[in-house]
């Protein structure tokens, strides 16, 4: 290379970065000052939501899904600002978009359903539900799962879709549980003396709520016995044990009065 080639192509550089030194910098000046600016914008969104008291699973997922919307929307402001077109950038990432959408279908649903029990909160770390055919104790309230213990020590995931679209019994939200009992006797027994006897069992048991106070009535006259529904109140925390003990103590208190206790049948 001859010196006046050289020197033609070192003037054509100085000229090239000379028109280019304006939209270089101002490029850049963009980049550092957007990252900056999305800094303070994700902690303030997130310290708003804290303030708002919104679940915290949710408020990482949501300033996380910003913070990187906000970064994807200043790369292509930056690569716009130094003279690269960026509608062919642009259509790739909508293609991009659509097939990952139509790949995690499932997915994009259950995430659906994780926003909504986020949001709605029909149940919450800790209460005790029973959906999608299962009963036990929610551990951990994912985005696309839901993880809970059952009372054999089975973990149990459950996906979010499933979960917000189907039916949820909440043991836990109202703090007190009813349990419905049926005790059955002969019908040659006293059905008064039988009455003042479960209901005085259910009184003597210190786990058995007075407010709402317990109750025994007869409910049905079947072909061979006379149906008790014994219904009574605890805490959630007590509730099996008073389920179990009532079983017991009413057996035992009514085999003492020399009243025949038939075959029953339970109502969870």
């Amino acid at each position: 290379m001859s010196p006046e080639q050289l020197a033609s192509y070192t003037t054509r550089l100085v000229n090239l970065l000379v028109d280019y030194s304006p939209k270089l910098f101002s490029a850049f000046l963009i980049l550092f000052v957007g990252l900056y600016a999305i800094r303070l914008i994700n902690r303030l969104i997130r310290k708003i939501m804290v303030k708002r008291n919104l679940d915290p699973t949710l408020t990482k997922f949501l300033a996380d899904i910003l913070l990187w919307a906000l970064r994807i929307l200043l790369f292509v402001t930056f690569i716009s600002k130094i003279g690269i077109d960026t509608s062919s950038f642009v259509a790739i990432l909508g293609a991009m978009g659509l097939a990952v959408g139509l790949s995690l279908q499932g997915s994009l649903s259950n995430f659906a359903g994780g926003m909504l029990i986020i949001v709605f909160k029909p149940f919450k770390v800790g209460d005790t539900i029973e959906a999608q055919g299962v009963i036990a104790t929610v551990l951990e309230i994912q985005i696309f799962v839901t993880k809970m213990l059952t009372g054999n020590n089975q973990t149990v995931f459950v996906p979010n879709g499933a979960l917000s679209n189907g039916t949820i019994i909440n043991y836990s939200m109202q703090g007190e549980r009813r349990a419905d009992l049926t005790f059955s006797i002969a019908y040659d027994s006293d059905i008064k003396k039988a009455k003042d006897i479960l209901l005085d069992v259910l009184n003597k048991n210190p786990k058995v709520l007075k407010t709402p106070a317990p109750e025994v009535f007869v409910k049905n006259l079947s072909a061979s016995s006379v149906d008790f529904a014994v219904r009574p109140w605890a805490k959630n925390t007590n509730y099996s044990a008073v389920f179990s003990e009532t079983l017991e103590n009413c057996k035992t208190a009514l085999d003492q009065a020399g009243i025949s206790v038939q075959p029953y049948t339970i109502q969870k």
